[in-house]
């Protein structure tokens, strides 16, 4: 990677969000929108980077939380709508948490029977999250909501008819990274057995798992599916994706701090799987690198791992048409999503820079990470 490129005018390791391609993310769920009249969020699980916030905001509806940060950061930097769902509220921040939200779902009849009337006599909308026992994806079950023994949502085995009348909405979210064909399966089931309540609900919320903005997914075919639930049960239709909306807007730019060898050439580099960018070791999967090839598909292979005491602290093979070397710029690719919202400190592991960059190619660090955000996790 030659000098000139403006990721080797970047002090290592650092995030950098991209915000031409975060518009091009945006334009098309503000196309999905206009065309249908639903409602898309900001799902903050996946990205969090509220100086980007002012810009999101003027094409989505809102954002929506797991839990009282959240919501928090969506209602002071977002604004505009806020929702919550959480598998469980805690009573001693219930109250706080209804001065941020306007919409609460509850993953039980038990939580709609605890908490209910408290959200709705403050003038919340409130829903209840379902579990149609519909898996449609292979080889996540970590990210499966229906899988086997899932605590997220209702079946219908547990669902109370009784409370309907406390709920302005459902939802449901099965999806992980998925086209809208599993959408289409998964809304087939929730019809076969919660039909006779969805016409009773003012919103049907469809979660996130949505890779609208990949290429080649099928909008048309959502947007079917969207206007089908809005004309049959007469009812409003959020999605709160998190990947679509930075979909290939961020990477993660690294630098190779030595080379060993140790049965094939290993590449040290200044950044961690394991600290940051830990769903490499989760899912698992290969983050893909500017420049690179699989392994052995060019003529030098590296195996990159982080500067942590983890032996099991392993990013991928890679391979290059030229060989690396000391203080060569590493960039991932794919690295705004599932990545800033999970760092973490490991080993005293200092946490990236977070790095924008405008229309115009110009970078500006607006977060830097120090000892003291290690130390003041600690006691």
């Amino acid at each position: 990677m030659s000098g000139g490129n403006w990721w080797e005018n970047v002090k290592t390791p650092c995030f950098v969000v991209d915000e031409e391609k975060l518009i091009h993310n945006l334009e098309i769920l503000k196309g999905v929108m206009d065309r249908t009249g639903c409602k898309i969020l900001l799902a903050q699980k996946a990205f969090s980077m509220f100086y980007a916030y002012p810009l999101i905001r003027r094409y989505l509806c809102g954002t929506t939380a797991s839990g009282l940060y959240e919501a928090r950061l969506g209602h002071e930097y977002f604004g505009k709508e806020t929702h919550v769902y959480s598998p469980a509220y805690r009573e001693d921040e219930f109250d706080e948490l209804l001065t941020y939200v306007d919409d609460i779902v509850f993953n039980s009849p038990a939580q709609v029977d605890k908490f209910g009337k408290k959200a709705k006599d403050c003038g919340k909308s409130i829903g209840l999250r379902l579990n149609p026992l519909c898996s449609t994806q292979e080889g996540h079950a970590i990210y499966d909501p229906c899988a086997p023994g899932s605590r997220l949502g209702t079946t219908l085995e547990n669902f109370n008819p009784k409370i309907m009348s406390m709920l302005d909405g459902l939802h449901f979210h099965t999806l992980c990274e998925q086209d809208s064909d599993a959408l289409e399966q998964t809304v087939e089931a929730v019809e076969t057995q919660f039909g006779p309540w969805l016409s009773m609900v003012k919103w049907i919320n469809l979660g996130g798992g949505h890779h609208i903005t990949r290429p080649g997914y099928d909008i048309r075919r959502l947007e079917r599916i969207i206007k089908h639930l809005q004309d049959t049960y007469q009812a409003e239709v959020y999605l709160e994706p998190g990947e679509a909306v930075v979909l290939n807007a961020g990477y993660l730019v690294s630098s190779v701090l030595e080379i060993l060898e140790n049965d094939m050439q290993l590449a040290i580099l200044d950044t961690s799987a394991a600290c940051h960018m830990p769903d490499v070791l989760e899912m698992p999967y290969r983050p893909p690198v500017m420049g690179s090839g699989a392994p052995k598909e060019k003529p030098f292979t590296y195996r990159f791992g982080g500067p942590t005491c983890l032996a099991g602290d392993v990013i991928g093979d890679y391979s290059f048409d030229q060989p690396l070397m000391e203080g060569s710029r590493v960039v991932f690719e794919d690295m705004a999503l599932y990545t800033m919202v999970k760092t973490n400190t490991f080993n005293g592991m200092p946490l990236p820079d977070i790095v924008w960059r405008d229309k115009d190619g110009n970078l500006k660090t607006v977060k830097t990470f120090g000892y003291e955000d290690f130390k003041g996790r600690l006691s």
